[in-house]
This record gives C-alpha cells, structure tokens and sequence, in this order.
C-alpha cells in the first residue's frame, strides 16, 4: 500500500529562485525589460506569489481521515496555477487529458498539428495579446476548410481541440497552436433518428523529407 508523504516545495530550486529573485526582477522590469517586451502583465506576479504559497501548511490544509484505519494527515492547500507551478499543472494536465479521452474525443484516430505564425508577426502579437484568442478561431477555420476540400464533403464536420502556447523551447515569445484532430470528419446519418454520427474518410498527408 502507498504512503502519502507530503511534498516540500520549498526545496524545489524553482521556488528557491522565486523566493530568492523574483522581488528584485520585477523591480528592475520597467527599465531593463518593458522596452522590449511591454509592460509586466498583472497575472505574472499573481501567479508567483500564488505559487509560493501553494503546498504551505501555513496558508491552509485539510484533515484527511481514513474511516476504516483511522488514519489522518494535513493536505496543504494548492496554488491551482497553471505552467507556473510544476505539481498543479501536472494535476491539470492528467485530469484533463482524462476528461478528454473519457468524455469528449471519439474512438477514431486522431492526428496532431502545430500551427505557428512568421517570426515578424509575434512582436505584433505580443503588444496587442487580446489578438491572440482570434488565432484560435483562424487555426479552426483553416482546419475544417482544408477536410472538407481534401474529403470533398462541405457539411462535413470536424473534431477539433485546440490550445495556445504563447512561449517556445526557450521560453522566448512563441504564440502557436496545438490541434488534436479527427483524421476524417463527421456527418448525421440520413436516418430519421439522428442520434448518432458517421466518421467518413481520411485526409491524406504528404511529408516531405
């Protein structure tokens, strides 16, 4: 049987650069950085300071109690941040991809899709951020256009997920897109019930090398 042992983030180096640095980074941002990646949104010393809390007895736990054995530990509240903080974005991360796979995806392969933008366009969106939700919109337009040529079915409709990631390898300003998507799309039976979908075809895909 597993033990739960409570994790100490203070150890962890992220937190110890956090905890060490971050006060002096955002005192030094609006001369040393603002000029040339705009003024420190809000949200990024909100999430630090949550981060520093998160797993702190001190902010906040539950008693956890077993019925049967009897057994009680502490569980110190989480920060339920995201990307910032390792632990809660890897919670987020698994309960997610289980909803997903449980809830929403079809039994049907599926392929995987980066879409990126020009390197000369990302300053663009980097000052002007509310932009970045239209790339969404435009990578799904995209998307359902390019099935419903390649299948030549115009009602046809996709499975699409997608998501944002604003940075890259090296945490420089990267906006692009992942997509999971349907390889084929759907289209309501002719039957009169309605209650179901049909998968028809597969968008062929050439690689080049």
């Amino acid at each position: 049987m597993q033990v739960y042992r409570a994790r100490n983030p203070k150890k962890s180096p992220l937190w110890q650069w956090a905890h060490r640095h971050y006060d002096e980074f955002e005192a030094a941002y609006p001369e040393a950085y603002q000029p040339r990646y705009g003024v420190l949104r809000r949200i990024i010393p909100e999430v630090v300071h949550k981060f520093l809390e998160c797993g702190n007895l001190e902010r906040g736990f539950a008693r956890i109690r077993c019925d049967h054995c009897e057994h009680e530990y502490l569980l110190a509240f989480s920060c339920k941040s995201r990307w910032f903080c390792p632990s809660c974005h890897q919670k987020n991360v698994q309960t997610t991809a289980r909803f997903i796979l449980d809830q929403v995806v079809a039994p049907v392969p599926h392929r995987h899709y980066v879409l990126a933008i020009p390197k000369m366009l990302r300053p663009y969106f980097q000052r002007h951020r509310h932009l970045l939700k239209r790339l969404c919109t435009l990578a799904h337009e995209s998307l359902s256009e390019y099935l419903r040529t390649a299948l030549d079915c115009p009602q046809g409709v996709p499975g699409i997920i997608l998501t944002l990631h604003t940075f890259g390898e090296y945490l420089d300003f990267h906006p692009h897109i992942h997509a999971l998507v349907a390889d084929g799309l759907f289209v309501r039976p002719t039957s009169d019930d309605g209650r179901s979908w049909l998968r028809v075809g597969r968008a062929s895909h050439r690689h080049r090398r």
